[in-house]
């Protein structure tokens, strides 16, 4: 039997893959970002719209995902959410020339992201773009109607997007002092959650990756609801199957007792992604459950983390993130007892299909 113990090193270091001063500023990057994305979203209101679309594919449409559902309840503003690929087969008539796509891309020539600005363009709508990388394809001029060229964060600068736009629109009235707070405490908040995360994270890591080796025809289900469902759908896909090679298996917690429920038994590798915005109920009734079938869950709940200087009335916007850095830690220390390097792939990007 093959275990991850026998690849635990003594006295391994806490915090691998860990720099402190780079993670807090990149965060106050994403937050400097403010003052260009209201003076684009102002043109854009000037200008009007029928529609704001946030499109992306595999971790950028997790992304839209969160933000769409940030918005729902708090906004009657037309805020959609649309595949890429599936934009391109199947369109959309409800997006005409008065509707605005908001993308991000992290290599700057993502093919479906490529083709979806040349999509755009023939309808005439607008072109807000995020776009990690310089001197791409993406960055080419005549591609967008606006760009911003800056590293990581893609999250934050969606939801940064749709607050302003909820401020403009009469939804919003605490952006400002909202702003102010997270200006101030976001990015060291999130750095604290990866430290109190630490331990945790290679204990949970060990385990995971020895439940890898005794059973790796047994799928991992991630089950999460809220803003925690792009955190959830992304996670399983884009880090566990595409960069860990692991079977995994996503649901909403919603969806979770019509179907899943009956297949999990005493064995089955579950874990529960908790945040705190309006659906933690719903996490909270698969929580409530799993005990009773399960001998092999796990809950992560960011309402455990003290992010301090954030007010409780803004933590539920944040989940999202919080997650996102106990995730950090996880990827550090399952990267390093699988002994697999996450910046490979075995088919993505290497031959053309």
């Amino acid at each position: 039997m093959y275990k991850a113990e026998l690849w635990k090193e003594e006295n391994q270091p806490s915090l691998r893959n860990f720099d402190e001063r780079e993670l807090i500023d990149s965060v106050n990057e994403g937050l400097g970002l403010r003052g260009k994305i209201e003076k684009i979203v102002d043109q854009i209101w000037k200008d009007g719209f029928d529609g704001i679309y946030f499109i992306g594919i595999g971790g950028t449409y997790a992304s839209s995902m969160q933000v769409e559902v940030h918005t729902r309840g708090k906004s009657n503003l037309p805020i959609f959410v649309e595949n890429a690929a599936q934009f391109l087969t199947t369109g959309n008539k409800r997006f005409t020339k008065n509707s605005v796509c908001i993308l991000s891309s992290v290599s700057g020539n993502t093919e479906e992201i490529v083709r979806l600005v040349e999509r755009v363009n023939e309808i005439g709508g607008t072109i807000f773009s995020f776009i990690d990388t310089p001197n791409t394809v993406l960055t080419q001029e005549g591609r967008y109607d606006y760009l911003i060229v800056s590293p990581k964060n893609e999250q934050l600068k969606f939801f940064m997007v749709a607050n302003y736009l909820m401020y403009k629109n009469g939804d919003f009235p605490n952006y400002n002092k909202y702003n102010e707070e997270m200006e101030k405490h976001l990015a060291v908040a999130l750095v604290e959650v990866e430290k109190a995360a630490d331990a945790w994270a290679c204990d949970f890591a060990l385990k995971k990756t020895t439940n890898f080796h005794e059973r790796p025809d047994l799928p991992h289900y991630f089950i999460g609801s809220g803003n925690q469902w792009g955190a959830t759908y992304s996670y399983a896909m884009c880090y566990w199957e595409e960069q860990m090679w692991i079977r995994t298996k996503s649901i909403t917690c919603e969806e979770f007792f019509h179907g899943m429920q009956e297949i999990v038994e005493w064995d089955t590798p579950v874990t529960l992604f908790i945040g705190e915005d309006e659906q933690r109920s719903l996490g909270e009734r698969v929580a409530r459950f799993l005990p009773k079938v399960c001998g092999n869950y796990t809950i992560i709940d960011t309402k455990e983390f003290k992010l301090e200087g954030i007010s409780q009335e803004n933590r539920g916007t944040i989940s999202h993130l919080v997650m996102r850095a106990v995730n950090n830690r996880v990827d550090a220390y399952m990267e390093h007892f699988l002994r697999h390097p996450l910046s490979i792939r075995r088919y993505y990007r290497q031959f053309d299909y």
